[in-house]
C-alpha cells in the first residue's frame, strides 16, 4: 500500500517549493517546504513534502535546532548526504543569528 498520493512534479509549478521560492521568496514558504528543498527527494512511498512534514511533526523547531546526525539517520528516508545538508543548514542559521 503506497502512501504517496502525488509527486512534486505532479503539483502545479507555482505550488512546487523551489519554484515558489524563486517566484515569491523564501519567506513565502512554509517550514516543511524549506526543509523539502534541503531534502530534495522523498522515498519510494513518501514524497519529499510528506517526509519533511513527518520530520517536523517528530521534532519541533527547538528539538530540530539540536538534532544530531544519528537522530537524522534514524529517520527513514534521510540518508547520510541529506543528514549532513540539514545539519549544515541548521549551523548556518545558528551562526547568522548568534548574538555578537
Amino acid at each position: 500500500m503506497s502512501e504517496v498520493k502525488y509527486r512534486i512534479k505532479d503539483l502545479p509549478k507555482d505550488e512546487r517549493p523551489r519554484e515558489k521560492l524563486i517566484k515569491k521568496g523564501a519567506s513565502a514558504l512554509k517550514l516543511e517546504e524549506l526543509l523539502a528543498i534541503l531534502l530534495r527527494t522523498g522515498t519510494k512511498n513518501k514524497n519529499v513534502l510528506k517526509l519533511a512534514k513527518d520530520i517536523l511533526s517528530r521534532y519541533n523547531q527547538e528539538k530540530l535546532k539540536n538534532i544530531t546526525y544519528e537522530e537524522l539517520r534514524n529517520i527513514y528516508g534521510v540518508r547520510p548526504t541529506k543528514a549532513v545538508q540539514i545539519l549544515a543548514a541548521i549551523e548556518i542559521g545558528r551562526r547568522f543569528f548568534k548574538p555578537k
